[in-house]
């Protein structure tokens, strides 16, 4: 654990600013595309009158930090998700545990390298900072508490059988338990190297935790533990010495008030003011809409999304919340904010700045 004194990155770059909810959107995974591409995409969320991006750094890097340029030269306030599941930061020698073809094979956290993950992130940290790109933050990871982005958690062969619901009931609660003290190391190497570089003053967020059910798990036969468990796993091994918030994703799969209410509130319950712990950014929400006609139906998503929004303004006025990125911008065809050409009545809710008091 580092002393308290040490910890001195929590103002973020735009401290002389008036403090509020900052309200963005994902757009992840533009590495994969032409530098065309991502123009046209980005300049698409720009003009629509987003004002904060989540974007990723992944294979490969070079075009990831394409993609931040671009971002940052159209005025976009970039919340960088760094993807630890980048084989570049695991000795050659490790394998991903399966997911039985139904998911992706993932690397477990607890083989993570910690020397390649600080040269990797140091190298790309360089090419930012001497892009000039500004980074509002860093969110180093993301689901840990699932088996989809956490090796350490098993896929059942066959699913539909009874998952866990507490860490000693995990197929191996050892494995876990180590790659919480690796990813609490990799918040360590993370926040130094931020420090040393020229957005020393980002925020550092933990990675975004999934809010799946233990249903929906017994369902696709997936190891996951409830955001709050892992939370309070990782603030015993000292995380609140190492971030300036915590990382939860929300989707509710409800669209009537006062279940959308009930969820949320329950959701964000873990999340507190700075001086009490440390406040919430929701890295990822999203409320479906199977419609795929043009003009498209977005009436009962925007009563959901209004619904939304006013949790989240509710917290964020207890300073319990400072942030929520809506999920997806284009490519989840059910979440998707795009559409039909242009930005969907409910996505204009989604992204809507926070009002001033």
């Amino acid at each position: 654990m580092v002393s308290s004194a040490a910890f001195s990155h929590g103002a973020p770059a735009w401290a002389g600013e008036a403090e509020a909810a900052r309200y963005g959107v994902n757009r992840l995974n533009l590495a994969w595309l032409e530098r065309a591409e991502q123009e046209r995409i980005l300049r698409e969320i720009a003009d629509s009158g987003a004002t904060h991006v989540r974007l990723s750094l992944s294979r490969p890097v070079d075009k990831s930090i394409d993609a931040l340029e671009i971002a940052n030269r159209l005025g976009l306030r970039i919340l960088l998700e760094i993807q630890l599941s980048n084989k570049s930061y695991y000795p050659d020698s490790v394998r991903p545990r399966t997911g039985f073809g139904r998911i992706w094979d993932i690397n477990r956290l607890s083989d993570l390298d910690l020397e390649r993950y600080r040269d990797g992130l140091t190298s790309a940290l360089q090419r930012i900072d001497a892009l000039g790109i500004r980074l509002e933050a860093v969110e180093p990871g993301n689901e840990i508490n699932l088996a989809g982005y956490n090796g350490d958690l098993a896929v059942y062969e066959k699913p539909g059988q009874a998952t866990p619901r507490h860490l000693g009931e995990l197929k191996d609660p050892q494995a876990f338990e180590k790659g919480l003290d690796n990813y609490v190391a990799a918040l360590t190497v993370t926040r130094d190297a931020v420090q040393a570089s020229a957005n020393s003053k980002a925020i550092i967020v933990s990675a975004g935790l999934s809010d799946m059910g233990a249903k929906e798990a017994d369902r696709q036969g997936m190891e996951r533990l409830d955001p709050g468990e892992v939370i309070a796993l990782l603030r015993a091994r000292g995380m609140d010495e190492l971030v300036d918030a915590y990382g939860i994703h929300i989707y509710p799969a409800r669209k009537d008030k006062a279940a959308i209410t009930s969820i949320v509130t329950r959701l964000l319950d873990f999340c507190v003011p700075a001086d009490r712990g440390r406040p919430c950014w929701v890295t990822e929400w999203g409320i479906a809409n199977t419609a795929r006609s043009c003009p498209v139906d977005d009436r009962e998503r925007e009563g959901a999304m209004s619904a939304m929004r006013t949790v989240f303004e509710r917290f964020a006025a207890e300073k319990r919340l400072d942030a929520a990125y809506y999920y997806d911008w284009d490519t989840q065809q059910n979440y998707r904010l795009w559409r039909c050409g242009a930005l969907s009545p409910a996505g204009v809710l989604a992204i809507e700045p926070a009002k001033d008091d």
